[in-house]
């Protein structure tokens, strides 16, 4: 066995390389980031997956002569000085790693002309990272092109170790995407094997940008909002209003959340692809954050179904620290917990009251509306962002329909709100804030329910005690339940439900006035004003939707009545 020994220098800035660069993607990252901390507006990727090689360019400050011929250097950066600027980190870059180990792993060339230049520089650099002959002059507009040519040939068996060429490809692409989600204030435009592959224009935020990259989304799909962030306050503050207040800015300091949220009740994924984190300008892996946003929707939702969620948090510099990965991917944050309460309140908020857009339009409301009933399973009807909390007197109750909905007229147009899953709402949100267990004096005989259904009843407070062979006697039940006929099946359902909150939902589904059920004006009145007080007036706790709305200027479009729909 060898003695412990030091590395020799180039080994140790080789090691680092590989970390830094791994793949076509990391480049891409790398060299991405670069421009945008270079205050780039457009950026152009060309890819050439045969030879694996990279040129992207960008149209933001550029490099000055004496910068382009260090650039590659190891450990030599624009954005910091000194141990301290660790802890006030602006840009995306910082380490100094990227263009060095870029050299390392592969032919790179460097051409970049500053602003108010006449004419730009070419630098090629060696392995080292040093330039291999005096900079030449060469004619391009403002800004910087790097040039990576033939990635990992100098290291076959890392070259051998790539996975296949369309898995390398599929990285590029969704790295771009969330660069692009990220920073939505930027054009993309991406070229493989010489043939245009995609482009991502520029938004104001991520409701312009996430449609570009998946054509099922649509912009009526999301609803944006912004808030500044309250301070760190003291562990035994009791908060008696929501920790979240609607902004335009960005808060003291800079310190803001916005979020970018698909609403419930016409967007879901299969995966949970789109829970997304952006944290000062950069998508990070932050599991705690993700799972808090997973938390507050779930119940929002149909069953085996996704949000779409992209919280994007800016924070003082002193309250993030990058040297957690190689790649920057993840971070440390200062109070976390404080920033978990206070997206949970700024996703209540988004889905209490969406902004209507009267721009928006998505076709034949009246198809929609006979469609509904061939889609039993779909609940992704396209409709509008509708605000449901308008006030009772502006809401004109017309009909039942079918003893199942309810027509109303407001200003706007007109609301079909199931009965049922709208008084499950109602109920629902009731039983969450005051879930009552009463006693009854004729207890009700279970059967066919095993030992864990029996915990999963008693730990929703309910008194449960053997009584016989199999049997099972109840002697106390949640408030809601009290009188209903079928108390027995319920509760064997119940018992069936792993998630409290679920179980709960069944109680509320299975009380609320069911469908069928003629009802008089007075009643509908009342369960329309009561719906509209929920916090979540979009879908049931099973993730079903409660409205349909019909604009005004839709039913005039179906009815070619032009002159209407514009005005």
């Amino acid at each position: 066995m060898q003695n412990i020994h030091a590395l020799p220098i180039e080994v140790v800035h080789l090691i680092a390389a590989g970390e830094v660069i791994d793949s076509l993607a990391a480049v891409v990252r790398e060299l991405a980031e670069n421009a945008i901390d270079a205050g780039a507006t457009r950026i152009v990727i060309s890819i050439w997956t045969e030879t694996l090689s990279m040129q992207v360019s960008d149209n933001g400050c550029g490099m000055a002569i004496a910068d382009l011929a260090y650039a590659a250097t190891p450990h030599t950066t624009s954005k910091i000085d000194k141990a301290a600027d660790l802890r006030q980190i602006h840009s995306l870059g910082f380490r100094g790693e990227a263009l060095y180990s870029l050299a390392q792993l592969a032919d790179l060339s460097i051409c970049s002309r500053p602003i108010l230049e006449p004419v730009g520089y070419q630098a090629n650099y060696d392995e080292h990272g040093n330039s291999q002959s005096p900079l030449k002059v060469v004619a391009i507009a403002t800004g910087t092109v790097v040039t990576a040519r033939n990635l990992f040939a100098r290291y076959p068996n890392r070259l051998r170790a790539l996975p296949n060429k369309s898995q390398q490809i599929r990285r590029v692409q969704l790295q771009i995407q969330q660069m692009a989600i990220a920073n939505p204030q930027i054009n993309w435009q991406v070229n493989l094997d010489n043939r245009e592959w995609f482009t991502i224009w520029a938004g104001a935020n991520a409701t312009e940008i996430l449609p570009q990259i998946i054509n099922s989304i649509q912009s009526y799909d999301l609803v944006y909002k912004e808030f500044a962030l309250i301070p760190m306050l003291p562990i035994e503050k009791t908060y008696s209003k929501p920790l979240i207040s609607p902004s335009t800015g960005r808060g003291e300091r800079g310190e803001g959340i916005s979020i970018t949220l698909g609403l419930p009740d016409r967007l879901s994924r299969r995966r949970p692809d789109w829970i997304k984190v952006i944290l000062n300008g950069r998508l990070v892996n932050f599991p705690e954050l993700e799972q808090t946003m997973l938390s507050s929707l779930e119940k929002t939702l149909p069953r085996n179904r996704f949000p779409v969620c992209i919280v994007e948090l800016n924070l003082a510099c002193n309250r993030i620290d990058w040297n957690r990965h190689p790649a920057k991917v993840e971070a440390y944050i200062q109070n976390l917990g404080n920033i978990q309460a206070q997206i949970k309140d700024v996703i209540t908020e988004a889905l209490k009251a969406p902004e209507s857009n009267a721009q928006t339009s998505y076709g034949s409301a009246t198809n929609d509306l006979l469609r509904t009933a061939e889609r039993k399973t779909s609940y992704l009807i396209p409709t509008k962002r509708e605000n449901f909390n308008r006030s009772n007197a502006s809401i004109k109750v017309i009909t039942q329909v079918l003893d199942t909905y309810i027509l109303a007229e407001h200003s706007g147009g007109l609301w079909l709100v199931e009965q049922h899953v709208a008084h499950e709402r109602v109920i629902f949100e009731r039983i969450e804030t005051q879930w009552q267990i009463v006693p009854i004096e004729q207890p009700i005989l279970l059967q066919q329910i095993n030992a864990d259904g029996i915990e999963r009843l008693q730990a929703l407070g309910l008194e449960i005690e053997a009584f016989g062979n199999e049997l099972w006697a109840v002697r106390s039940l949640p408030e809601i339940l009290i009188g209903h006929t079928d108390c027995a099946l319920i509760l064997q359902e119940m018992s069936q439900l792993d998630d409290p909150t679920m179980a709960r939902a069944t109680a509320a589904c299975r009380s609320a006035i069911r469908n069928g059920t003629k009802l008089d004006l007075t009643t509908i009145r009342d369960l329309l004003w009561q719906w509209q007080q929920t916090r979540n007036p979009h879908t049931c706790p099973h993730g079903r939707p409660i409205c349909l709305a019909i604009d005004e200027s839709d039913l005039a479009r179906f009815f070619r009545r032009n002159w209407i729909i514009s005005k």
